[in-house]
């Protein structure tokens, strides 16, 4: 019997109440199971319990045996000196408080739902590819299964939130430059994502805003500071870049990384650094004062309007300073730019709008739901168990279900787990 298990039942009061009597023959009320509590101590805070005519107040500990109480050391542990009720599958040897009289103790061997603990079996025990409820999952009612995912987004946009707010702080709270360091992690993608991040972190922001306004100045700053400019060329573009970036480097004290973090193997020409660069600066050129437009935005079309963006005419001809290739205007496409909305816009969008205290969920959601499903591994498998999965706000919230729940075994804290364990 895993205690995981007895934690859960617990909390939902899912067990045959009428058989509650401890060890000392006492009948058991639960008036409130308590609070759950994940960090060290008991493991539910302000219980309220009627043992006999006593109602009692404190917390309560749950163990599979009694004689866990000491393999953990509880008896030495003065945040276990309030436990009113000590809550385990086998009674095995009796623990005593510090007046020596026995702990009200409840042996729930025997007063379990015996079909709940068997769907639990057989949920847990299944020795399936992918996820425990992959059979059944299709089968759970629309309406709970849609509630539980929007929550899971949610969950999923504070996880993310609370590395925005360390970017903050880097930057004394400055929306701008967070956002930068976002766009530019991002227009890196997974390959180049830290690479791009080393990048936009390597100079004060306060110098790209100096020379924003200047395309050239820009690109000397951002293509220097990637380390593109430290070898020769014949290239005139090249050399001009590269004279304009020693002025500017020894201008604000700059230091370039290694242009060896990026990648360029295995990468399609439209995702080779320099060309993700290059639309990078575009971006910033035509647009100053990004982030207050961005927030302001309610629909993706808007987006897509505000990032239509040309690189520099020499990079409508090369993929690299070296190489030229055939001309393509290499603007951001529609697909590129719906990553940007998930992964950029709508988490900062969201840490913002709650610092101001004006967070509007639904728009939020609307905004995704009207973004078509991104396309992975994880989501793949979810379709094949025939999940139906309409848009991005979906995937998003699918990709939580599995990464913090699924491939985890939290089959108990899912509700969709819940709905399995309870049904017939």
């Amino acid at each position: 019997m895993k205690e995981k298990f007895l934690h859960y039942l617990w909390k939902n009061k899912l067990l045959l109440h009428d058989k509650l009597f401890t060890t000392q023959n006492e009948k058991v009320t639960i008036v409130n199971c308590g609070q759950s509590n994940d960090n060290s101590g008991p493991d539910f805070l302000n219980a309220s319990l009627q043992i006999d005519q006593q109602l009692w107040y404190g917390n309560v500990e749950i163990h599979q045996k009694t004689s866990d109480w000491y393999a953990h050391e509880h008896e030495t542990d003065t945040n276990y000196d309030a436990v009113i009720l000590h809550v385990v599958y086998e009674d095995d040897v009796e623990v005593y408080m510090k007046n020596n009289k026995i702990i009200p103790t409840l042996e729930l061997k025997g007063k379990i739902d015996e079909k709940l603990f068997q769907n639990y079996s057989s949920l847990i025990s299944k020795k399936i590819n992918w996820i425990a409820c992959g059979n059944q999952i299709s089968t759970i009612d629309s309406f709970i299964v849609n509630n539980w995912l929007e929550r899971l987004f949610f969950e999923r946009l504070e996880k993310k939130s609370e590395s925005i707010l360390i970017l903050l702080k880097n930057v004394n709270n400055d929306y701008e430059a967070v956002l930068f360091q976002m766009l530019a992690k991002n227009f890196g993608l997974k390959v180049n994502g830290e690479a791009f991040l080393n990048l936009s972190t390597s100079f004060d922001f306060s110098v790209l805003r100096k020379v924003w306004f200047d395309e050239f100045q820009l690109a000397a700053l951002l293509f220097g500071q990637a380390g593109f400019l430290e070898e020769e060329s014949e290239v005139s573009y090249f050399n001009e870049l590269r004279n304009e970036y020693h002025y500017l480097k020894h201008k604000y004290s700059l230091n370039p990384i290694d242009k060896k973090y990026f990648q360029f193997f295995r990468i399609r020409p439209n995702n080779f650094p320099t060309i993700r660069i290059a639309q990078l600066i575009a971006l910033y050129v035509k647009c100053h004062n990004l982030f207050s437009r961005l927030m302001e935005i309610k629909k993706p079309e808007e987006v897509y309007e505000l990032l239509d963006v040309e690189v520099n005419i020499f990079w409508k001809t090369h993929y690299t300073f070296e190489k030229e290739s055939k001309k393509s205007s290499k603007k951001l496409s529609k697909s590129f730019i719906d990553l940007l909305i998930i992964n950029t816009i709508i988490p900062l969008k969201f840490v913002y709008c709650k610092s101001k205290n004006n967070l509007n969920e639904n728009e939020i959601l609307e905004m995704l739901e009207s973004l078509h499903p991104e396309k992975n591994s994880i989501i793949s498998n979810f379709e094949k168990l025939k999940v139906k999965i309409e848009n991005s706000f979906k995937t998003q919230a699918l990709l939580e279900l599995y990464k913090g729940y699924c491939s985890k075994k939290r089959c108990l804290d899912c509700a969709i787990g819940n709905q399995l364990l309870k049904s017939s």
